[in-house]
């Protein structure tokens, strides 16, 4: 018999790829959404679309992935978000994967970044992959605030197909992603009891931005690695600036 698949999502405010990312999930047994209180019209679309929407307040990714695994019907786990692309081929490979799994217990999806309407091809960007399908009864969400992966216990493998990953709205819709990303990194370094410095503040962008512009050669996506490269450059900044401003109560 063909194991049962259910697809999990973590939503807010996705009105836009509700209907697209839904109908790619029809070989799915269960949809469901963990939504964090979207205020847009994400919840009436899904379940209009037959999809189980469970709306949690968010504090951090691994708990709301965590928690969206717990509420799933079957083993098999497909968690992809609403702006990556699920193609036929794709589609396909996952079912074959999940009928002879071979002993793995999850599979990594290669991603195909694209930032400004460009497809990302350097600046670390073209090595990018992450588990998107998996035994629920062998991984879960390490725990991590921001940047969260999934722990399994027993074999993993790569997919032959990709996913193209639309994460650039606009740039003030990319900006507050990583300004969130900032924050809980930095309120995971407070927990860790971890102070700022000046090594912080100036050497870790700097490096950030060398890193990803010129060791990944991110120079060779011309002015959009630039842009992509500066941006992530001060979201670092902006996680130490934040975790300044805990260790002196400010808001």
């Amino acid at each position: 018999m063909k194991p049962k698949i259910t697809a999990l999502a973590i939503t807010f405010n996705e009105e836009e790829n509700v209907k697209r990312y839904v109908e790619s999930l029809s070989f799915a047994d269960e949809i469901l959404f963990i939504d964090s209180q979207s205020t847009d019209n994400t919840i009436a679309l899904a379940e209009g679309m037959g999809v189980k929407v469970i709306q949690r307040k968010f504090d951090d990714f691994s708990n709301q992935r965590n928690f969206a695994i717990s509420h799933a019907k079957n083993d098999w786990i497909v968690f992809f978000d609403l702006d990556e692309i699920i193609s036929p081929e794709l589609e396909e490979e996952i079912i074959e994967s999940v009928a002879n799994p071979k002993n793995h217990v999850a599979f990594f999806a290669k991603r195909n970044f694209y930032f400004m309407g460009e497809h990302i091809k350097y600046g670390g960007w073209q090595n990018d992959k992450a588990i998107r399908l998996f035994n629920k009864n062998y991984c879960k969400y390490n725990g991590n605030l921001v940047h969260e992966i999934v722990q399994c216990k027993g074999k993993t493998a790569v997919l032959n197909n990709s996913l193209n990953h639309y994460s650039y709205k606009n740039f003030d819709n990319y900006n507050d992603k990583l300004n969130l990303y900032s924050k809980l990194q930095a309120e995971n370094l407070y927990q860790k009891k971890i102070k700022p410095n000046f090594y912080h503040f100036f050497i870790r962008p700097m490096y950030r931005f060398l890193w990803q512009y010129i060791f990944r050669m991110g120079i060779l996506d011309g002015k959009t690695g630039f842009i992509l490269s500066y941006v992530h450059s001060f979201s670092v900044y902006k996680r130490y600036l934040q975790l300044w401003m805990m260790y002196r109560k400010i808001d």
